[in-house]
């Protein structure tokens, strides 16, 4: 049987990577949620019920009844950016909720100013703020980030502290090796000041788990998904989870390529295209960022409809005739802001091979879908950590684009959305101190 969750004491802190519109909506939301002027619509750990024990024992709960949860009055917020706005500024300028939503936790809001991020403008070229540390290498930067959350325990009385990465998409860093692969090659890298290696969030992330804080990824960077930061996280007995949070397009593409294998009908192939024209939509404006989230976005399908398991319905489409043919794009266009389009064209085949096609056109709100799972990444994170729970949180991956695997022993990554649905469900049940009575077929 896995550990039961220990209940938690004192506050919480969720110290968040990035100022921008996703953080300030997941803030401004928890704190009207506390006052009883919002509903935290879209979290799973806030809403959705899930069935414990069989037979004359079943019953359906919500997650707090199962397990230990943190309370929302008991979350502290922090958090670095670039740009030196405080969160009331930056929530005002992300444009994503109206004034009357936002001006109830003004006062809240006001007091949470950025610390200055750990950055290099090689790793994002399109953002220009000044609100930065001033560090010479990687090393110092990790000693700076570390300095940034035993200051932010001491002044605020947190007890435990969850960072998050909700910042932008990095450009894309190969996995190399020398340099991934063990936790002495890492931190001799990041000495030797290796830029090209070690991605900024890299820093943050080894910061987060050497001062006792579990570390979730929001975005598609190479960050704790390398077997260096595994054996940290072994190390350390922390939780890591990544990497990039599954909103609009990649959700429904979960969600609906279940349905296409399910009913055994073929597919020739799936085009994604998104517009959006928020600061995340700037910076993958840049090939070599986009390159990141191409990765991330591509990965989904090839794990739920698989051509060597059915290449009857799946072994048709590009050019190798072996597989349908995936193509994913994103275009930068800032009159949408946050409110971003994803457009799906579908092609399909039934029986004695007919074509027939699917059109899905999302009008969704980025950040509006976004906020609630850094709410459920955190409180499960935090939960995680209290049940003795570390390394990859694959749990976790319901909520993720791109879920953390062990590539180097060929581990496929469960990208199918209720498959996913089913390993959160029985995490819950273990930690509340059930069984784990679901299968995944």
């Amino acid at each position: 049987m896995a550990e039961k969750a220990k209940a938690p004491n004192g506050k919480l802190g969720v110290m968040v990577v990035g100022l921008g519109a996703v953080t300030t909506t997941f803030m401004t939301g928890v704190l009207m949620a506390r006052k009883g002027l919002a509903k935290p619509v879209g979290s799973m750990t806030q809403y959705d019920k899930i069935r414990v024990g069989k037979g004359a024992d079943k019953k359906y709960l919500h997650y707090k009844d199962i397990v230990p949860l943190a309370d929302l009055n008991d979350i502290e917020f922090a958090a670095w950016d670039v740009y030196p706005a405080n969160a009331y500024e930056s929530a005002l300028n992300a444009e994503v909720l109206k004034e009357k939503d936002i001006e109830p936790v003004k006062d809240e809001l006001v007091k949470i100013k950025p610390i200055k991020a750990a950055f290099d403008k090689n790793y994002a070229k399109r953002l220009d703020g000044d609100n930065v540390k001033d560090c010479k290498t990687r090393w110092e930067m990790v000693e700076a980030l570390r300095e940034d959350i035993r200051k932010f325990k001491e002044e605020s009385g947190v007890e435990r502290v969850v960072v998050l990465w909700a910042a932008s998409t990095e450009v894309y860093v190969p996995i190399n090796e020398k340099v991934h692969y063990t936790l002495a090659d890492l931190e001799k890298a990041m000495k030797d000041n290796d830029t090209e290696n070690i991605a900024p969030s890299m820093c943050y992330a080894y910061a987060a788990l050497k001062e006792g804080a579990p570390f979730i990824m929001g975005a598609p960077n190479t960050t704790v998904d390398i077997p260096a930061m595994w054996e940290l996280a072994e190390q350390t007995k922390l939780p890591i989870a990544g990497k990039d949070f599954k909103t609009g397009q990649t959700l429904v593409k979960s969600g609906f390529a279940p349905i296409i294998g399910t009913r055994c009908l073929g597919l020739s192939g799936w085009f994604s295209t998104n517009i959006l024209g928020n600061r995340d939509g700037l910076v993958l404006d840049e090939p070599a960022n986009f390159r990141t989230k191409e990765v991330s976005k591509l990965s989904t399908l090839e794990s739920i409809l698989v051509p060597e398991d059915q290449p009857d319905l799946y072994g048709h489409g590009n050019d190798e005739d072996t597989q349908y043919y995936h193509k994913v794009r994103i275009n930068y266009y800032p009159p949408r802001n946050d409110n971003k389009e994803g457009w799906d064209n579908i092609d399909i085949f039934g029986w004695m091979n007919y074509p027939m096609q699917i059109k899905i056109n999302f009008l969704c709100r980025d950040s509006i879908l976004a906020a609630p799972l850094c709410l459920d990444l955190v409180l499960l994170s935090d939960l995680a950590a209290r049940a003795g729970r570390y390394g990859t949180q694959r749990f976790l991956s319901f909520f993720l684009k791109s879920p953390q695997h062990d590539y180097t022993q060929d581990e496929v990554p469960v990208n199918h959305l209720f498959q996913q649905y089913v390993m959160l469900k029985n995490a819950i049940r273990e930690m509340g101190g059930y069984e784990a009575d679901e299968e995944i077929d």
